[in-house]
């Protein structure tokens, strides 16, 4: 069975509302997922733009979701642990949370919301980067599931 990441905010390949970016709202799109596989005791969700000229720049980091969560609302909030969802990195504006979208003028960049179904906890504190989410969930990962939107302006 198939591990799908879905968006009511756009579809695979369409472009991120304007709401979701940094000349809108800047808050996160409400994300869904289907079942896990068996054996998942948490998932973590990443969003970067390999597009960026400075290479890829991370928007999201988010880790120790709860297994038992099949969805993410909309604007989730920009804190390091959120009661019974989990926790938060720091993305590449420094900031915890979501960083939308906000690119140079010029070609759309893609956007992947990247999802993974992991056979543990981490162990990592909130505030922790892309580069350790990643380094603690190698050899973990059961699924992976991918969104990816674009954006220009």
């Amino acid at each position: 069975m198939a591990f799908i990441l879905e968006s009511k905010a756009f579809k695979h390949g369409e472009d991120i509302p304007r709401k979701y970016t940094c000349e809108g709202d800047d808050i996160s799109p409400a994300l869904f997922w289907s079942e896990p596989p068996d054996g998942t005791r948490s998932l973590a969700l990443i969003a970067d733009d390999p597009d960026a000229p400075v290479g890829t720049w991370v928007h999201w980091v988010l880790f120790d979701l709860e297994s038992h969560l099949r969805e993410l609302p909309e604007g989730v909030a920009k804190a390091e642990e959120i009661q019974g969802v989990g926790k938060q990195g720091l993305n590449d504006f420094r900031r915890v949370g979501y960083g939308g979208p906000c690119p140079p003028p010029g070609k759309p960049h893609r956007y992947f919301f990247k999802l993974y179904a992991l056979d543990t906890k981490l162990p990592l504190h909130p505030r922790a980067s892309k580069q350790d989410v990643e380094k603690a969930m190698k050899g973990h990962i059961l699924a992976q599931a991918e969104l990816m939107g674009r954006y220009k302006r």
